[in-house]
């Protein structure tokens, strides 16, 4: 190769690297990892597949991991179903800043959860527009069901009757309240708030 055409092919080369460089650039830094966003690690309590309410396709409880979930055992005819309505405020009101709602419907307490899950599903849109995520009926007692197993354990208290709430913070700590507490009660919507404030 003579020198100029050498020369010619250090040029060319060159101009190559140079506009790739930028490109290389701008991919790095669109990368999830230089972006922060890596997914955040899913907290045991949360580490479970139930099916929707609709559907037979389980869906991991890891895919709200890193936000503040309220999981509550639900029934369609008990005193406490009015708090279908609370649940759905909630859900309104905080989904934007990081709070799912989890409803688990159980027949354990007084066999008031007989309905299919179409049943079920049509129901809650029916009387209270339930529009945050339900999961398939529990086929076993809620003590059984390795979600609750967890929950109780994370926090040695059991549901002792419907619409039992279990708050799981982003970091995957838990806080029980009694089915008396309502949705709206400050106790709860105190904690809520705390646990949207803090970063995982």
């Amino acid at each position: 190769m003579t020198s100029s055409c050498l020369a010619h092919d250090v040029l060319r080369r060159a101009r190559r690297s140079s506009l790739l460089l930028p490109l290389c650039s701008l991919l790095a830094l669109a990368s999830p990892a230089a972006q922060g966003a890596t997914p955040p690690a899913c907290p045991a309590v949360l580490n479970h597949a139930l099916k929707p309410l609709i559907g037979d396709q389980p869906e991991s409880l890891c895919q709200h991991a890193g936000k503040v979930v309220l999981v509550v055992n639900t029934a369609s005819a008990c005193g406490f179903t009015p708090q279908y309505e609370g649940l759905e405020k909630l859900w309104k009101t905080y989904a934007a800043r990081g709070l799912v709602v989890v409803g688990v419907p159980a027949n354990d307490f007084g066999q008031q959860e007989k309905g299919s899950n179409q049943e079920i599903a049509a129901f809650c849109k029916a009387n209270y527009g339930v529009s945050f995520p339900m999961t398939s009926k529990l086929e076993t007692p809620l003590r059984q069901s390795p979600l609750f197993a967890g929950l109780i354990k994370a926090t040695g208290q059991a549901p002792q009757w419907n619409f039992h709430k279990y708050l799981i913070d982003r970091n995957g700590k838990v806080i029980s309240f009694a089915t008396s507490v309502e949705p709206g009660a400050q106790p709860l919507v105190s904690a809520i708030e705390q646990a949207l404030k803090a970063r995982p």
